[in-house]
């Protein structure tokens, strides 16, 4: 049998293809395409069949990340929140925390490569902050000062913008999965997993707002404050910072408990 596409040009037929979102649609037409002479029209197909089996293979994936969000779901929790923050080590620089409640019925396709942000790229994170915020019941992001972190330190900071997260959500979550840490009188049930960043989405989400939002408020602090290169290593202490700090000093985004800024201030 000749394929319906044989007069039809590749590239408009992949086109098609890529616009396509019914299954049963895009079956048919691949496999038009491998009865088609052509021996591009059969690559076409072959490329096709591998873009299905890698979503497939994402899918799954996906399926496991969210996995303990649907044990939970199961068991009659209504909302699952799932909460991390970014920003425990930089010399300068806000602590910042995001909490994420996604819905029962969630769009695996368009999270696709959800991950713990540390392992995404700059792009790619921002482009899944966008689809996190989109299918999201509700998100929310906490910020500690550098001068609160001199406060409080680290972990309790941590802990303060984590439970903030929480409490800034729209809707009251019956479970939280948190990162490592347990969230001292938190009134809601809690899951503590440690490197919950790359073992559930939820955290993962979670991290990944909270990471574009620091980044962006680090490139606004750039702005305010040049020459120390906030906007390239979002306050870390890399060599780049380090000299910047023995050159200028620190200005007021930076955290003077931390030794290298100490020593700055000393100097």
């Amino acid at each position: 049998m000749i394929s319906e596409f044989t007069r039809v040009p590749l590239a408009e037929i992949r086109a098609r293809l890529e616009a396509v979102s019914a299954p049963g649609e895009r079956e048919r037409m691949t496999e038009n395409l491998r009865r088609d002479p052509r021996s591009g029209a059969r690559s076409l197909a072959a490329w096709v069949d591998r873009r299905e089996r890698a979503r497939r293979i994402e899918r799954d994936r996906l399926l496991r990340f969210f996995s303990r969000r649907e044990r939970l779901l199961q068991s009659g929790v209504k909302f699952v929140a799932g909460t991390d923050e970014v920003g425990v080590g930089p010399l300068a620089g806000p602590l910042v925390a995001a909490a994420v409640i996604f819905p029962r019925e969630i769009e695996f396709d368009a999270l696709s490569g959800l991950d713990d942000s540390k392992r995404l790229t700059r792009k790619v994170r921002e482009a899944l902050d966008l689809e996190i915020r989109r299918q999201a019941c509700a998100v929310f992001v906490a910020e500690v000062s550098s001068a609160d972190v001199d406060r409080l330190n680290t972990v309790r900071a941590s802990l303060a913008a984590m439970k903030r997260a929480i409490s800034g959500l729209s809707l009251r979550p019956g479970h939280v999965l948190v990162d490592a840490r347990t969230i001292l009188d938190l009134g809601i049930p809690q899951t503590a997993l440690v490197h919950g960043d790359a073992l559930d989405a939820s955290i993962a989400a979670a991290s990944i707002v909270a990471k574009v939002h620091r980044d962006a408020w680090m490139c606004r602090l750039d702005e305010r404050y040049p020459g120390y290169g906030f906007s390239r290593h979002m306050g870390y202490g890399t060599p780049a910072h380090l000299a910047a700090l023995d050159r200028l000093g620190p200005c007021p985004a930076h955290r003077r408990s931390f030794a290298p800024v100490s020593r700055a201030l000393a100097r």
